[in-house]
């Protein structure tokens, strides 16, 4: 797959890598115009603590696989309920169900932009697992 890896492709690639994995309500926040953080933020809900870890650790382990990219860096609160990886234009947040609601960040972000999931599943397509 030789084809450019711009940072929506990557977020795109990242949330289809989530959904292979049976993350919970995906969503691509595009925060390019109202934040110098990242490109892209991309969301995902685990339904329980063991299942935030596994979807972390086969994000880096696919990204890396297809791409021979690894994050900058990798955070996670000491329950394990919330796991960042940060690609440095894409950060990847899975967050356990009652993180998710407790830290609203898609409330926070509200000025950014959304991916619609047939958007990032059309992009992806070609990077499902299945």
């Amino acid at each position: 797959m030789s084809e450019e890896l711009d940072s929506k492709k990557l977020a795109c690639v990242i949330a289809r890598t989530l959904d292979d994995k049976l993350g919970k309500d995906i969503t691509i926040l595009n925060i390019s115009n109202v934040s110098s953080l990242a490109d892209y933020f991309v969301i995902v809900t685990g339904d329980s603590t063991p299942q935030v870890k596994a979807l972390m650790n086969n994000t880096k382990e696919r990204i890396k696989e297809l791409f021979s990219r690894a994050p900058i860096r990798m955070e996670n609160d000491l329950k394990n309920r919330w796991n960042l990886l940060d690609y440095g234009d894409v950060v990847v947040h899975i967050l356990h169900k009652e993180e998710r609601e407790t830290y609203a960040i898609e409330k926070f972000w509200s000025n950014a932009f959304s991916i619609a999931e047939d958007e990032w599943r059309e992009i992806s397509k070609d990077y499902s697992e299945f």
